[in-house]
């Protein structure tokens, strides 16, 4: 900070200056922590006042004027719901979920608490295996092979970061992790990695689990290097390969001749299982609030955002299909909107009760904060929040809140992006140009947090005017 000041003078006057400049500087220092302990003083004070009466005060009026947005009104005819019976049942029964939701729901090792959530999960890793196969054997000389291989090792190295970071949460003094010597037998992955076709994106794979897991206590054993020599997962015994792969076929593919038949269906298989591992770690952050463990629930509410942000990654395979290959499976599979607020989307009943499941993550913030809702609409919750941001004494609850906002924005970030790739590849005239529809309301609808909202713009007013 000095150099540029003693640039302009003559170097014989140099020292005195130099001494000058120090006690100026010293100076200023001291009037900044002046001012700043009385802006810290001030800043507490408010905390700890009634924001309700200050904020309809005369004399903060005239000083600090606060604009708390109004909500953006959107004419909603109802809550979020699946589409028609017949629809969801029809889209099931495609994708055979009665039988991938036993395999979700087998619960081989009961001690294991994280079997319920790190089963589906390895099972989509798998099923994204398969989708790896059926893209290396097409034939089509129109197939964007080269994009497809870009975007699949990213779908597989984010899945592998998904899995390492829920076994790295592994609850501490858990030691009921099927654990054993012996690498998978079963699995695709060993078979991609030696294979011409696939041998380059395999190893990669290989190498990532590898790079992945190195926090973990154990590693998965799909015959990756681990150096480290740690003990493998039972990934046959867990994941089930072989019954996974039994489910390869739809009960389409025998006569329905269609290339994107398989990967439509493989794309949404992959969806649906890390649906169902979202939905059970939802429940589990409900427990963990119960109990006071904001820590961990703050960890589970981040893998739940990068889970909508990965599903959408999922939803983005789909502008890779051919386009007339495409919107011809879509007339073969007689799939149809039956009006504006039948997105097709929602013909998935997991995907549904996953966004209310999200949205009701609002009900848990007292439980957060200690305090109960003020019953005459007062800010006591606003308070509670604010008073939490100034003290900052207790940071998993501030993690904990942050992390319920970013699992909102994802949320409603996928909805918006899945309106408009149903646009992009199935032509404009299949989405809604009206504002009431069910996606726009879902995405354009009030913050599920306004007390977390009021307190920051709130906060943010009164630092922007203090200076």
């Amino acid at each position: 900070m000095l150099y540029p000041l003693l640039s302009i003078y003559k170097p014989s006057s140099s020292l005195s200056l130099l001494i000058k400049i120090q006690f100026e500087l010293k100076e200023k220092k001291k009037e900044n922590q002046k001012v700043s302990k009385i802006a810290q003083r001030d800043y507490t004070k408010m905390v700890d006042m009634d924001w309700k009466r200050k904020m309809v005060s005369s004399e903060l009026s005239s000083k600090l004027h606060v604009t708390i947005p109004s909500p953006f009104k959107v004419p909603v005819s109802s809550p979020i719901s699946c589409s028609a019976p017949a629809a969801c049942s029809a889209y099931e029964l495609y994708l055979r979920l009665p039988e991938l939701k036993k395999l979700w729901s087998s619960r081989e090792f009961p001690q294991w608490n994280d079997e319920p959530i790190l089963k589906p999960a390895l099972q989509a890793l798998e099923i994204t295996f398969r989708l790896i196969l059926s893209v290396c054997s097409d034939t089509r000389p129109y197939t964007n092979h080269r994009e497809w291989n870009r975007r699949l090792d990213s779908l597989v190295t984010n899945q592998i970061q998904l899995i390492a970071t829920i076994c790295e949460e592994d609850e501490e003094g858990d030691r009921s992790a099927p654990l054993g010597d012996k690498r998978s037998s079963l699995s695709l992955l060993p078979h991609l990695a030696t294979w011409r076709k696939s041998e380059a994106l395999g190893r990669k794979i290989l190498c990532t689990i590898d790079n992945e897991m190195r926090r973990c206590k154990y590693t998965l054993g799909l015959g990756e290097q681990n150096i480290a020599g740690k003990p493998n997962l039972r990934y046959d015994a867990v994941c089930k390969p072989n019954e996974v792969y039994s489910l390869k076929d739809n009960p389409y593919a025998d006569h329905i001749e269609n290339e994107e038949n398989q990967t439509l269906y493989v794309l949404h298989q992959i969806l649906e299982s890390w649906i169902h591992a979202s939905g059970n770690l939802l429940r589990r952050i409900n427990t963990r609030i119960s109990e006071g463990r904001f820590g961990d629930a703050a960890s589970d509410v981040y893998l739940v955002e990068r889970i909508w942000k990965l599903m959408a990654e999922i939803e983005d395979l789909h502008v890779l299909m051919d386009p007339e290959d495409f919107l011809k499976l879509k007339k073969q599979l007689q799939i149809k909107s039956n009006g504006q607020n039948d997105a097709f989307c929602f013909r998935s009943r997991g995907l549904v009760e996953m966004m209310k499941m999200t949205k009701d993550l609002r009900e848990k913030v007292p439980a957060v904060l200690g305090v109960e809702v003020d019953p005459t609409g007062g800010p006591r919750l606003q308070d509670a929040v604010m008073r939490l941001y100034a003290t900052k004494g207790d940071c998993d609850k501030i993690h904990l809140l942050q992390g319920m906002q970013a699992v909102e924005a994802a949320a409603k970030r996928f909805f918006f992006a899945y309106k408009q790739l149903v646009a992009v590849v199935m032509g404009s005239a299949e989405t809604s140009q009206e504002s009431r529809d069910s996606l726009s309301q879902i995405y354009m609808e009030p913050t599920y947090f306004p007390s977390l909202d009021a307190a920051k713009t709130f906060l943010g007013e009164f630092w922007s005017h203090l200076g």
